[in-house]
């Protein structure tokens, strides 16, 4: 995959127990060539978990894309006019995005980077981290993947005996499929066994 030339929204929530997975992907995007703008919820902004501390994750954000990180609604919306993103991924997209987004609720940086790209057309790809996708959340994820110009990552559930109702994207192909949506291809399967 080549992406010189191109620009990846790199939008990041709360899910952080897919931190660790999700920094080589964002590198993978680097090395191919693509200017890589992180974005980041105000949860990832602002909380320490035992996964690692915001402040370390922000740091990695910004020494491996080169980049300050839009953490404010002011600083996202003009991403749409400007269509300075070729394709946005939310990455990890938790479950409460997720529904917000289905809603039409824009109360984030990462939720008002996606307005912004959906209302120039432009693709947004969606790599799900829910506890709750085959649950209450089900519906939000089947108004999203119905959606004009929204993508996802496949996904499937991560631990069926243990957590039945939680559904994960297979992270590693988050660039693959941004290479797809870019094109107006949706990345197949997009259910799979996790």
């Amino acid at each position: 995959m080549d992406f010189t030339g191109l620009t990846v929204g790199y939008a990041i929530t709360g899910s952080h127990c897919t931190f660790e997975e999700i920094m080589p992907q964002i590198q993978r995007f680097v090395d191919a060539g693509a200017e890589v703008v992180p974005i980041a919820s105000h949860t990832v902004m602002t909380t320490d978990t035992r996964f690692g501390t915001s402040a370390n994750w922000q740091k990695q954000l910004k020494d491996i894309t080169g980049n300050d990180i839009i953490s404010t609604i002011v600083e996202a919306e003009p991403l749409g006019p400007s269509k300075r993103l070729d394709v946005l991924t939310i990455a990890p997209c938790t479950g409460n995005t997720a529904s917000k987004l289905a809603n039409a609720m824009t109360d984030s940086p990462v939720l008002m980077a996606a307005k912004a790209q959906l209302r120039t057309g432009r693709p947004v790809v969606i790599a799900i981290s829910t506890n709750d996708g085959l649950g209450f959340n089900m519906a939000n994820i089947a108004k999203l993947i119905v959606a004009k110009n929204i993508y996802f990552v496949p996904f499937g559930q991560d631990n069926p005996t243990g957590k039945p109702n939680s559904l994960v994207s297979r992270m590693e192909l988050i660039p693959e499929t941004c290479f797809a949506a870019i094109t107006g291809n949706q990345l197949q399967p997009v259910i799979i066994e996790y």
